[in-house]
């Protein structure tokens, strides 16, 4: 009997008998996960409502994951599912479901801890830190050293019991006649086809469909971390137009609507080839310009500023907002450290897309801060404590105007190294040296100073401050040392021979872990700055700011007049305009202005929402108009656009 029942169990499927049963384990296997991520992500979960819909949607977006598996197979079968090539068709088909079934395990073990540190499933990140596997092994090791051997040991153990539910039963694996074979093939595979578009409507399923709640936490868990990475996969093919999945504008109704801004106005775009290009005339002018020297904080977000409403772990730089131009509402463009550099040092929009500072058309003859100055004469120099390849940084910057890169390998004796290079003091050390050296040349300067002790795993030196919690390595610990480190920095500068002839800027890159109960966490994209030094009078900026408004200003500041394509608000001559900040966050786009953000989907959907900054509140206000969606669109398309047609380039003149 027993036989029997094995036989037609096999038999019934024919040459998709792996294939179904590869099915199966993976909707097990996927389901289990989910039930288990939303119980322990209940509290959120049961506030953003809809539990019954999260099931349902994740078993389709399942089953998208898994019919994308097996297309290849299932096209397969019409060449090599006959009776010759039998033993040669289920071996390989054993092989190619066992692999997707451990993949899909693996994703699922690593996603508690990308989770707990990204607030949500694998996705681009998960893909772009497989570049740098000496950073990302080390962080793991240090950091998540737990998680990571035990994910690879119950990826081997529940992947052997996977392969064991796999080939069970074994008898009677039989291919069908051809007739029957070629009948039934057309069904399947429109069965397939159907389960990879999820939907009739004209365009097929992806993540934002699946986007039922106000939390995107929330909303992640509804997909699996498989179908995440492959759709991110899929977008980065797509990296030239990728503002194109919230909709499309005519050109010149984009440039019009994307240069509509009061702090523009002044301001003549004359030349087609470079169609921001213009030349911004400094509101101070001096005989000689300042040096600029930019200090560019790791994850130091408004989490950590007691002032901004965070942790009180920053008293260096509460102690130094008093003495500057400081901004209380400023907002970063997105949440990794490239997309800070392009919005400080370029002055450019984010898009869906990779960060510039990692896209091959934007290598060279790109506009930045350093670009420009250097034709202005300054010399220009990055200092880095760890290596100036990650995130393709050097190369962006030594193609990008750029002309000297210190990183470890210059670092001064350095009394500390941890996963990610040279401890912040190690860096400011170094930097102060060569901002003296560079100060001897009698030349104007700019240097870019990056940190990196605040960073996962939180690796610094013991004996340096008093420890603000316990264990020793924690976010808030390793902020209050890079403040510290900071701090000790400035208190040297001042008594530099460079000081009185120096603009700074200290700023954040983004705040550090981007979570939070709302669709866009705008609580976690504001970041403190603040531009001190030679003669700027202590004020704060109240208005309205993003990261993509420093540049304009730091180059009116120094009494830098300049051809740039650069559309940031000058606040040196322009401090009454209402302001605007420009947020991306995963697929989603958000124009925030005073009164409204104006939020743009994957779907070519655009909603309002009303942000309380005090309360840290995004309530959704229903759906945009449609001059709202154009004006929202038209900031996102811009970047594309220039980039995609070499247009984001100070060599154009300007008329």
């Amino acid at each position: 009997m027993t036989s029997i029942i094995k036989s037609s169990l096999a038999g019934a499927f024919g040459p998709y008998v792996y294939l179904v049963r590869m099915a199966v384990l993976s909707l097990m296997v996927l389901s289990v996960s989910r039930i288990a991520l939303v119980v322990w992500n209940y509290e959120r979960v049961d506030v953003a409502g809809n539990l019954t819909s999260i099931f349902l949607q994740g078993v389709r977006a399942d089953l998208i994951l898994i019919c994308l598996w097996l297309l290849i197979p299932v096209l397969c079968v019409p060449v090599f599912a006959w009776k010759r090539w039998a033993a040669i068709w289920f071996k390989g088909t054993y092989v190619w479901c066992l692999a997707g079934l451990v993949c899909i395990l693996f994703m699922e073990l690593a996603t508690p801890a990308f989770l707990m540190q990204f607030d949500a499933r694998p996705n681009r990140l998960f893909i772009e830190y497989l570049k740098y596997p000496q950073e990302v092994l080390s962080t793991l090791w240090h950091g998540f050293r737990l998680p990571f051997v035990g994910g690879l040991l119950l990826t081997v153990l529940f992947g052997y019991g996977l392969h064991c539910l796999l080939r069970w039963p074994t008898a009677s694996l039989t291919v069908w006649s051809p007739l029957k074979n070629l009948l039934v093939w057309p069904l399947i595979f429109m069965a397939v086809f159907m389960g990879i578009r999820s939907t009739t409507n004209h365009r097929p399923a992806n993540p934002a469909l699946f986007a039922i709640t106000g939390d995107s936490m929330v909303n992640s868990l509804v997909i699996n971390s498989g179908y995440s990475v492959l759709y991110a996969l899929y977008n980065m093919k797509h990296e030239a137009r990728s503002s194109e999945i919230y909709g499309k504008l005519p050109i010149n109704e984009m440039l019009q609507l994307s240069l509509d801004w009061p702090w523009l106005k002044k301001y003549t775009f004359e030349n087609p080839e470079y169609p921001t290009l213009h030349q911004q005339e400094a509101a101070i002018k001096r005989e000689r310009p300042l040096n600029l020297v930019i200090v560019l904080q790791e994850s130091m977000g408004a989490t950590f500023v007691k002032s901004l409403g965070g942790v009180a772990v920053t008293p260096e730089l509460e102690k130094l907002a008093g003495e500057g131009m400081w901004f209380e509402r400023l907002y970063a463009t997105g949440t990794r450290s490239v997309r800070g550099i392009e919005a400080v040092v370029a002055g450019y929009l984010p898009t869906p897309a990779q960060s510039v500072v990692k896209l091959s058309k934007s290598q060279n003859n790109f506009a930045t801060l350093a670009s420009v100055l250097k034709t202005a004469g300054y010399r220009t120099q990055f200092i880095y404590g760890g290596e100036a390849h990650f995130d393709n940084m050097r190369g962006f910057f030594t193609s990008n105007g750029f002309e000297d890169i210190v990183d470890i390998k210059k670092i001064r004796n350095p009394v500390f190294v941890g996963s990610w290079g040279a401890s912040d003091e190690d860096l400011f050390n170094t930097a102060q040296y060569e901002l003296d050296e560079l100060h001897k040349t009698g030349k104007p300067f700019f240097s870019l100073i990056f940190t990196s002790s605040n960073h996962e795993p939180f690796e610094f030196p013991d004996n340096r401050i008093e420890l603000f919690e316990r264990p020793k390595n924690t976010a808030n610990n390793a902020v209050k040392y890079a403040d510290w480190a900071m701090g000790k920095f400035f208190e040297q500068a001042k008594q530099s021979s460079y000081w009185q002839d120096t603009v700074f800027l200290v700023i954040a890159d983004h705040d550090n872990r981007v979570y939070g109960n709302n669709l866009i966490p705008v609580e976690k994209f504001q970041i403190p700055g603040l531009i001190l030094g030679a003669d700027i009078s202590p004020t704060t900026v109240t208005t309205l700011s993003s990261q993509i408004d420093l540049a304009p200003t730091l180059l009116s500041l120094m009494g830098v007049s300049a051809c740039h394509p650069m559309i940031g608000r000058d606040f040196a001559s322009d401090s009454t305009s209402p302001g605007r900040a420009i947020l991306q966050f995963e697929d989603y786009f958000a124009l925030m202005e005073p009164d409204k953000l104006t939020i743009l989907k994957p779907d070519e959907t655009a909603f309002i929402a009303h942000y309380d900054e005090h309360k840290k509140v995004l309530t959704m206000a229903g759906s945009a108009s449609d001059i709202e969606k154009k004006k929202a669109l038209a900031q996102v398309q811009l970047p594309s656009y220039l980039y995609r047609e070499g247009k984001y380039s100070s060599s154009g003149l300007c008329k």
